[in-house]
C-alpha cells in the first residue's frame, strides 16, 4: 500500500483516492480556467489536513477565516464516492458516526476453564447480552428508535433513481466470499438483494461494526484458559439527521448500566460526528452539474449517499448556510478507501477535475444573467 503502483489507469497507494489527489485536482480546475481565459468566481483554497482525525480545529478557523472568504456561494469538497466510473456523482448526504471501545471485565486474571467454566460466565456470552440491547444479531437493525430517522421523500426519489442506474451493482460490487459447492460457486449475500434498499441500508440506517477486539490470544497461543475480558472497539454509523453527541451518550448509558452478572462492563467513547444531508439544488448549480457530465462523461449527473463520514461538511454547511455543496470524489466501485489496495481511477479523476471547473465557470455566467 505505501509503494505506488500505475496500472490499467489505476494509481495503486493508499491515500491517493481518499483523498490525497483532491488538493492537485483543485488547483489543476483553477488552473485550466485560467490558461482557457475562462471567466471564473473568486476562488479560495481551504486545504485541511486533519480529516481523518475527526477535524476538530477546523471550525475555529473557518470562523476566523470568515472575513477573508466573504460571501460563499458555493463549495466544493473532492472527498467523496463516486456510483460508477460513467458520470459525475453528487453525494448528497453522509452518514455520522459514533465510535468507542466496550470493554466487559468478569475476573482479574485468567484461570483454566476446566475448572470454572460453567461457574464464571464468559466475558464474551456477557459482551453477546451487551451488544443484543443494542442490536438485532439475526438481521442487523439497532434496536433504539432514537437511532433512526425518517428518510426525506427528496432523497427517497434519488435512491430509486440512482438504483436504476446502478442496479445489482449496488452490492455486486464487494469482495464478497465464496467457495465452490458440487462445482458450482456460492457467494455470501447481502443483507439485500434490493438496489433501492441496499442504498438506504448504507446510507440512511444506522449500522453497528466490531472494527477491532481485545483480550484475545492469537489461535496458535490460545490456551483452555477463561480470559478475565473481552474488548470490543466499536464503530456505529448514524443517519444523516442523527445528533451523533446524543447518540454517543445514549449508547454509553444502554451498553453500561445493570450489567449482568454484576460484571464491570465500560464504554469509553472515541468521540462522534454528526452526518450530513445536502441542501436543496438550486436550478443553476442542477443545471452545471447536469451540463458538466455530460460534456466531460457523456452522460448525466447521478445523486448518491455515502455511507461515509466526513467531519467537515457539517462544519462547513454551519459556516456557509447559504452555500450550494458540489461534495464528490473519485471512490467508486472497488476503489477500497483505507485498504492495502487503495486506487486513484485516473480518468476518472481527469474528467471530474473538468467538471469542476465546468461548474465554477458556469456559477460565474449564472452571476452574470441575474446581475
Amino acid at each position: 500500500p505505501w509503494t505506488p503502483k500505475y496500472e490499467d489507469g489505476k494509481l495503486y497507494g493508499r491515500g491517493g483516492a481518499d483523498d490525497g489527489y483532491a488538493v492537485y485536482a483543485s488547483i489543476a480546475a483553477v488552473q485550466e480556467l485560467k490558461r482557457q481565459n475562462v471567466p471564473h468566481p473568486r476562488i479560495v483554497g481551504l486545504i485541511e489536513t486533519c480529516e481523518e482525525s475527526g477535524s476538530r480545529d477546523l471550525l475555529p478557523y473557518i470562523d476566523a477565516l470568515k472575513p477573508r472568504m466573504g460571501n460563499v456561494a458555493l463549495v466544493v469538497c473532492l472527498d467523496s464516492g463516486a456510483g460508477n466510473y460513467d458520470q459525475l456523482w453528487l453525494t448528497t448526504s453522509l452518514r455520522g458516526m459514533a465510535s468507542g471501545t466496550l470493554k466487559v471485565e468478569i475476573l482479574t486474571e485468567g484461570i483454566h476453564s476446566g475448572d470454572a467454566s460453567g461457574l464464571v460466565p464468559s466475558s464474551f456470552r456477557i459482551m453477546r447480552q451487551v451488544l443484543d440491547r443494542l442490536e438485532d444479531s439475526a438481521t442487523g437493525r439497532l434496536l433504539p428508535a432514537s437511532f433512526h430517522c425518517e428518510v426525506p421523500a427528496d432523497r427517497l426519489a434519488q435512491a430509486r433513481a440512482t438504483a436504476a442506474i446502478l442496479g445489482e451493482e449496488v452490492y455486486k460490487r464487494f469482495p464478497w466470499a465464496h467457495y465452490d459447492c458440487g462445482g458450482s460457486t456460492v457467494f455470501a449475500l447481502p443483507t439485500t438483494t434490493d438496489p433501492v434498499q441496499a442504498l438506504l441500508k448504507r446510507t440512511w440506517e444506522p449500522t453497528l461494526s466490531v472494527t477491532g477486539a481485545e483480550g484475545f490470544p492469537a489461535l496458535q497461543d490460545a490456551g483452555n484458559v477463561l480470559r478475565p475480558y473481552t474488548a470490543f472497539k466499536l464503530s456505529l454509523r448514524l443517519p444523516p439527521l442523527v445528533d451523533a453527541a446524543q447518540a454517543v451518550q445514549e449508547l454509553k448509558a444502554l451498553l453500561e448500566d445493570n450489567a449482568p452478572y454484576q460484571a464491570k462492563v465500560t464504554f469509553q467513547s472515541g468521540g462522534g460526528a454528526t452526518g450530513w444531508n445536502a441542501p436543496a439544488t438550486t436550478p443553476w448549480f442542477e443545471q452545471a452539474l447536469n451540463e458538466a457530465s455530460q460534456a466531460h462523461f457523456g452522460a448525466p449527473c447521478g445523486y448518491i449517499g455515502q455511507g461515509g463520514t466526513i467531519p467537515l461538511m457539517n462544519m462547513l454547511s454551519e459556516g456557509f448556510p447559504t452555500a450550494q455543496m458540489m461534495v464528490c470524489g473519485v471512490l467508486g466501485p472497488k476503489s477500497n478507501a483505507h485498504g492495502p489496495n487503495e486506487f486513484l481511477h485516473v480518468p476518472y479523476a481527469k474528467r471530474l477535475t473538468a467538471s469542476v471547473a465546468h461548474v465554477m465557470a458556469a456559477m460565474t455566467r449564472q452571476a452574470a444573467a441575474t446581475a
